[in-house]
Formats: structure tokens, C-alpha cells, sequence
């Protein structure tokens, strides 16, 4: 964790780009609406978020619907979120569904003809515990890699590690990998 926050501190002195250059928004938009999907990449520590060879599938996916709206994160290109997500953790003994809605933060400090690259990081509440992360309370960090399909459309490739930040003893973490579908207006 340390890390990803030494990496976004460096990014985040180094870049000075200005909001009317935001890639994950047409100039015009000023809103955007994001359906997530995503597969389990297993349980465990944020190392695994963008470590493939640790990726452990299991049997778990979920769906989020974001709305997002533009802002200057410290100069840089980012946007707000606020966010529905319902996991399913289909195997019946398992116990590893939930729901939740939360907020989050994204900066897109790289970009290149179209693409543009980020992290994002947010609180969020779900609707019980589980044998992974025994609180309701749990936080969202993510990587992203976008790309603009057309005007209002966008599409990004992300992972996404959810776990309490060790508030109690039980915070294996949840690790997933997913697509999203962006429309902004």
C-alpha cells in the first residue's frame, strides 16, 4: 500500500494537466454513467491486484453501475463516483454475496492517442459481513486502462482489490478483474 501511495504522489507532482483535457469525458459531458462487470481473482492482499501469476479465479462476480461526474484531482484529470455493486458468490456454501453502494475517486494522469491509464480509491458499505472481510465497512483500490470508442462512449479493462484496511482481524480481501462500458452525456 505504501507503494501504490509513494507511485500516485510522484505521478500526481509530476503531471500538470487541466480538467478541459479530462480522456474520460467528451469535452461536452459533464455526467457519465459506467456498468462494471467483473471476475474473483481469489482472496488476498493488494500485491495481487496487478500481479497475474498470483490471480487465484473463484467462484464470484460482480456487477456495479457507476454515476461519475468530472473534477481536478490535484491537477490532474479525474473523476467522482457513486456506486451500486451486487456480488455473487455462486457457490451455496460460500457466503459471499453482498451489496453495497459507496463512493469513489479516479485520476487518469496517463493518456495517448485516446488510451488513457489510471487509479482510483474509495469507501464503501455493504449489506453484511462474510469469512473474508469481517466488516461492513471496506475500501476499493483500482487500476484502469481506458480507451475512447467514440464521442460518448468508453471503454476501460481494470482491477479492483476491496478489503478494510485490517479494521478487524478477519481482511483476506476481495481481488477482481473486469471490463466496463462507459456512456458519458
Amino acid at each position: 500500500m505504501k507503494k501504490l501511495l509513494f507511485a500516485i504522489t510522484v505521478l500526481c507532482a509530476s503531471t500538470n494537466i487541466f480538467a478541459a483535457q479530462n480522456p474520460m469525458f467528451d469535452a461536452n459531458d459533464i455526467n457519465s454513467i459506467t456498468i462494471h462487470i467483473a471476475q474473483s481473482t481469489g482472496s488476498g492482499h493488494i500485491g495481487k491486484l496487478a500481479w497475474v501469476p498470483d490471480w487465484d479465479f473463484s467462484p464470484q462476480t460482480f456487477f456495479m453501475l457507476s454515476y461519475a461526474q468530472p473534477m481536478n484531482i490535484l491537477r490532474m484529470p479525474g473523476r467522482i463516483n457513486i456506486s451500486a455493486i451486487q456480488n455473487f458468490g455462486y457457490e451455496s456454501g460460500r457466503g459471499l454475496s453482498f451489496f453495497g453502494m459507496g463512493a469513489s475517486w479516479d485520476i487518469a494522469p496517463l493518456q495517448y492517442r485516446g488510451f488513457y491509464a489510471g487509479v482510483g480509491i474509495g469507501p464503501y458499505y455493504r449489506n453484511h459481513r462474510d469469512r473474508w472481510v469481517s466488516s461492513r465497512l471496506f475500501f476499493g483500490a483500482k487500476i484502469f486502462i481506458g480507451k475512447n470508442i467514440s464521442e460518448h462512449w468508453r471503454g476501460e479493462l481494470f482491477t479492483v482489490h476491496f478489503s478494510n484496511g485490517d479494521f478487524t482481524p478477519v481482511n483476506h480481501g476481495f481481488n477482481f478483474v473486469g471490463i466496463g462500458v462507459n456512456y458519458g452525456f
